[in-house]
């Protein structure tokens, strides 16, 4: 250690001014640094003020020298000494923010989140540095527990589907179950259910990253709402739910520039999700009109609806209202409406949501409307 650093000495050029390494590494150098240079400043300016004050008085040594320059002389040395102070004060107060900063880095850079600055009255660019820190370390706080949680939530629900099928295996290993075709039918349900978390993980993954691909053609929004109604049929009609669709405007109104696939598996999501939550007898309806900027889609239904309290959260992953919910009880794995929100904006468009305590809930998709082709 010592070798390395009498290394860093002989090796270091001060003729360029530069910082010494072990100073940058260490808040309290650079304060000590800081404090040499400014103790050169002043002594050159007192210096070069004292040189001038002496060359004054001895060009008039020989003349009655008139009040007015020996006030000026003394209030000149009495102002510089307050002057240095003030700005002394100021600019020592600055590099204790900046030190404090650095010792606070360090800390977020070995782990501890939790390292903030003390932030000041004063509006200055050393008060913006330690505000911008603490904004900073707060956001990697959160982005750290989000991470957290979301492996916990991986690992829940990964852990679901697993715990079945080895369940049903170790069981017909063991001569509990009979190897029927209900068993293996049954294990190779949750296989599915696996196969169906992993690749949602996958999509959103690769959406965050903004490495999603998207095969973009132009697509009739209603061509895309008859091929819900033609794959939802049979559970709308098992629940006696009604699932109908309206367009207003012409064709050419309705069609955008899109990934047909993708936008079926948005729809299909919220489809899935008002199934789940639309009692029997309820409606479903897909609606689409366009406006000024923007193709409009909208999803509704007449279910159960979703608290106030709970709207903000329910594009975030693995999300659900009612945590005692299980896969066993129908309740899907968290990720459809968080699948949904990725795919929307991976088209540049926007989702929102409102929604009414028994009386339904609307999911509104804002997608934009084809570019007119520049002529020539």
């Amino acid at each position: 250690m010592h070798h390395r650093h009498r290394k860093n000495w002989q090796n270091h050029n001060w003729e360029k001014g530069d910082i010494p390494e072990q100073w940058k590494r260490n808040p309290a150098g650079l304060f000590i640094w800081f404090m040499f240079m400014f103790g050169v400043m002043i002594t050159l300016l007192l210096g070069g003020v004292g040189l001038i004050i002496y060359t004054g008085a001895r060009a008039i040594e020989e003349t009655a020298v008139p009040p007015i320059l020996i006030f000026s002389t003394c209030s000149l040395i009495f102002f510089i000494p307050m002057l240095i102070f003030a700005v002394g004060r100021r600019t020592f107060s600055g590099v204790a923010t900046v030190a404090e900063v650095m010792k606070a880095a360090d800390q977020v850079a070995d782990g501890d989140l939790t390292a903030r600055v003390s932030e000041t009255r004063r509006r200055n660019r050393f008060a913006r540095l330690a505000k911008s820190f603490n904004n900073m370390a707060n956001e990697l706080e959160k982005e750290d527990e989000r991470r957290r949680n979301l492996t916990a939530d991986i690992a829940h629900e990964l852990r679901t589907p697993l715990h079945i099928i080895q369940g049903n295996l170790e069981g017909i290993l063991d001569g509990v179950y009979e190897p029927t075709l209900e068993h293996i039918l049954a294990t190779i349900e949750e296989t599915h259910t696996l196969a169906r978390l992993v690749d949602d993980l996958h999509t959103i993954a690769q959406a965050e990253a903004g490495q999603l691909s998207l095969h973009l053609s132009q697509v009739e929004v209603p061509e895309l709402f008859a091929d819900i109604e033609t794959s939802f049929s049979g559970q709308t009609e098992e629940k006696e739910i009604q699932l109908v669709s309206t367009a207003a405007g012409n064709l050419d109104d309705l069609t955008i520039e899109a990934d047909a696939g993708r936008l079926d598996q948005v729809l299909s999501n919220l489809v899935v999700n008002a199934i789940r939550h639309t009692p029997r007898g309820g409606i479903i309806s897909l609606k689409a009109y366009p406006n000024d900027e923007a193709v409009c889609i909208e999803v509704s239904d007449t279910g159960e609806g979703i608290p106030a309290d709970d709207l903000p959260f329910i594009f975030d992953r693995f999300w659900r209202g009612d945590r005692a919910r299980s896969h066993l009880a129908g309740e899907g794995g968290g990720l459809g409406l968080a699948i949904a929100k990725q795919l929307v904006q991976a088209h540049n468009g926007r989702i929102s949501v409102s929604s009414q305590l028994g009386q339904g809930t609307t999911f509104t998709i804002q997608l934009p409307k084809p570019q007119p082709e520049n002529s020539t």
